[in-house]
């Protein structure tokens, strides 16, 4: 009987031992894949400076000015272009097609709501207490 004890013991301690070495490498195995997961994302965020480096030299306002008199033949602004808030034309006015619909259906009348007997029984009233 106690050879049998020692064979449970034995197999108990090996397998505590594997599960203990399977847990070990399982978790080397994560630690390596968040180290690989840290280093995707500082690369990325690497490029993304950079990219932001370069968008904000591709906005400099005298290399778009070069750009547009190079590409865009734009000419001087001449008086006759300006115009006065008098010489617009009027706004149109909006046309309120569900308003109308709901009109002639009714809906929009006033109603008369019934008046709530209980609720002058619930008006708060203020009372000096007595002393």
């Amino acid at each position: 009987m106690i050879r049998f004890l020692h064979m449970v013991a034995i197999t108990a301690l090996i397998a505590s031992a594997v599960y203990a070495y399977s847990i070990k490498y399982e978790t080397l195995y994560y630690t390596e894949q968040v180290a690989k997961l840290k280093a995707q994302s500082q690369r990325e965020r690497d490029a993304i400076a950079v990219l932001k480096a370069e968008w904000q030299l591709l906005n400099k306002p005298d290399r778009l000015q070069a750009a547009a008199d190079r590409h865009l033949d734009l000419q001087p602004m001449a008086i006759q272009q300006l115009a006065r808030l008098s010489d617009l034309p009027n706004r149109q006015v909006r046309d309120d097609e569900i308003g109308r619909k709901l009109e002639a259906l009714g809906i929009l009348e006033p109603t008369s709501t019934p008046k709530d007997k209980s609720a002058e029984a619930r008006t708060p009233t203020t009372q000096t207490p007595k002393r």
